[in-house]
């Protein structure tokens, strides 16, 4: 006879930027006592409050959060050190008897926690260096001839994918495919899973990407990103490339006027949503439900609905 063992629930709200999952996200959280955790890749850094959309005060008195602001703007966090600290911080949630709620647009860190991760060796710094001091074309080149499927799938001019796939290829002898197919530490067997995926219409989300980026401005992003300027951060730094922070830089030194580095934080708020919207559109499982109406406030009860009957 067959032996059920009960997994413990974890919700999830996913969707791009400005789709409305933080609303979402704190509805539920009310009508379920549950618990919201951040999968945000800019929202763990405390130096951007205001640009990366965290929760407010207000937002926060009404419903437990983790994972917000956790993080200076001088550590760099990788998907792979998020996932591990989230998995505590689900474990404790989930044996306090409440229920984590994962709210967030970042879909590397979302795969990463749920199907695990490729466990590649370090690379070596003779590798690393020889990969980084040559050109594209040149990596490229030599990326075809250990891995042609590989280097087929990347685009011509894409520095970081091409190198990275050489590093590996060159320090392990398999590529990066054949790692990726081995990935541990998912959690995704271990917990009753209850998805939604916001996927409302473009117009109306670009709509919103424009004015909340507007609205950034009147709230204080610019003070925030001239703080973050003055601390001297190295522009590698995952916060420094977080969205608007190069657009407001640029007419802090008056290279644009507030205006033009507005509109510029707009279109690139747009295309950072437009990639989201096509990797939550394509890569979730199929049985994952899309709601796809307009998050208004008249919608909110029917989105609810749907995560209240799977939980």
């Amino acid at each position: 006879m067959a032996i059920s063992v009960h997994k413990p629930p974890l919700a999830l709200i996913a969707g791009p930027t400005a789709s409305g999952k933080s609303a979402l996200a704190l509805a539920f959280a009310k009508r379920t006592r549950g618990v919201i955790v951040n999968a945000d890749s800019a929202q763990v850094y405390r130096d951007l409050p205001v640009l990366s959309a965290a929760p407010t005060a207000e937002e926060l008195s009404q419903a437990e959060h983790r994972l917000y602001g956790y993080l200076d703007g001088a550590e760099a966090c990788s998907a792979a050190d998020w996932a591990e600290r989230t998995k505590v911080e689900i474990s404790e949630i989930q044996s306090s008897g409440r229920l984590p709620i994962l709210t967030g647009g970042s879909g590397l860190y979302l795969r990463t926690l749920l199907n695990g991760i490729a466990p590649i060796p370090a690379i070596s710094t003779e590798v690393r260096t020889q990969v980084r001091e040559a050109s594209v074309q040149d990596n490229r080149r030599r990326l075809g001839k250990l891995d042609s499927l590989g280097a087929a799938r990347l685009g011509e001019n894409d520095s970081t994918r091409v190198a990275r796939a050489l590093e590996v290829v060159l320090s392990t002898g398999k590529s990066l495919a054949d790692w990726q197919q081995r990935r541990e530490g998912g959690i995704a067997d271990q917990v009753d899973l209850k998805a939604l995926i916001l996927l409302p219409p473009r117009d109306w989300l670009y709509a919103r990407c424009n004015a909340r980026f507007a609205a950034m401005i009147e709230q204080g992003a610019v003070h925030e990103v001239r703080s973050l300027l003055e601390r001297g951060l190295n522009s590698s730094q995952p916060v420094m490339r977080a969205i608007g922070v190069r657009e407001i830089a640029a007419y802090l030194s008056d290279e644009t006027s507030l205006d033009e580095a507005v509109a510029a934080g707009q279109q690139a708020t747009r295309r950072y949503a437009k990639r989201q919207y096509t990797w939550f559109a394509h890569q979730p499982p199929a049985d994952w439900p899309r709601f796809t109406d307009p998050l208004e406030p008249s919608a909110l009860p029917r989105a609810l609905e749907l995560l209240i009957a799977k939980a």
